[in-house]
């Protein structure tokens, strides 16, 4: 019995933390029908778990509209994390610099389900960019370049797994998509980054940063360009490459001392 108990709490704490998930950029405020329909669960479950969020303040409820929005507490978890972080006070300088002087946007993501999210990001120049990267920010793991080094770094069995998730979840494009995939492996394989453009007038070049006993992290270069991608490549994968070694030697040295 105490088992089952124990199995019941990790289920529901699973699917409070899928209800905060619903909740992304540009979804402010979600009520129990919308949150049942992002999630799959049933409206019931939805509506004991938000009111139980509300009470430990992880929501804020609109007074008139009966829906829900994200308190102030999660800011504070995403602050915590940033600071406990062993991996970004030790690079986030180098990434700094290096934006600064090669004038291109400077990235680190790690994933979180079937997206990446951005840990850190420097934008050398934002208003020449169509987008704003911040910190949280989350891509698809599946059309970045981000998510395509991180993809490529998983070990054989753990990939395939990712990439069947990929497939089911975006069956009809999934032909033209493996095969797109299956290109920036090859050009990881080969040249140790990948270069993607997923948004117009915008290409990015990615590499994993890897580490014993750490998860694959991804990082990238991007710059607000519509030069074709091959004379990108030559000009973008050498820096990034360069500063991805200096990244790597900076946390081993500062997280494996002993080496």
């Amino acid at each position: 019995m105490a088992r089952q108990g124990f199995s019941d709490q990790n289920r529901s704490l699973e699917r409070g933390i899928a209800i905060l998930r619903a909740f992304r950029p540009g979804v402010s405020e979600l009520g129990n029908a919308e949150i049942a329909e992002r999630t799959g669960l049933a409206k019931a479950t939805v509506s004991r778990l938000t009111q139980t969020l509300l009470g430990v303040g992880m929501l804020e409820r609109h007074p008139s509209r009966r829906s829900y929005r994200l308190a102030p507490a999660v800011l504070s978890f995403a602050h915590a994390m940033r600071l406990g972080s062993p991996i970004l006070p030790a690079i986030a300088p180098l990434m700094r610099q290096e934006a600064t002087r090669r004038r291109v946007n400077v990235g680190l993501a790690a994933a979180d389900g079937d997206m990446m999210v951005y840990l850190e990001s420097f934008r050398y120049s934002p208003r020449s960019s169509f987008r704003t990267v911040v910190s949280g920010q989350r891509v698809p793991i599946e059309l970045t370049s981000l998510g395509r080094a991180y993809l490529w770094a998983l070990p054989e069995r753990e990939q395939r797994r990712e990439l069947g998730v990929i497939a089911e979840r975006r069956s009809r494009a999934w032909p033209q998509l493996e095969a797109d995939i299956q290109a920036s492996f090859a050009e990881l394989e080969a040249d140790g980054f990948c270069i993607v453009r997923w948004q117009p007038g915008v290409a990015a070049v990615a590499a994993p940063v890897l580490l014993p006993g750490l998860a694959p992290h991804a990082l990238n270069m991007s710059v607000a360009s519509s030069e074709p991608l091959p004379r990108l490549q030559r000009t973008l994968g050498p820096w990034l490459l360069d500063l991805n070694r200096r990244c790597v030697a900076e946390l081993e040295a500062s997280l494996l001392p002993e080496n």
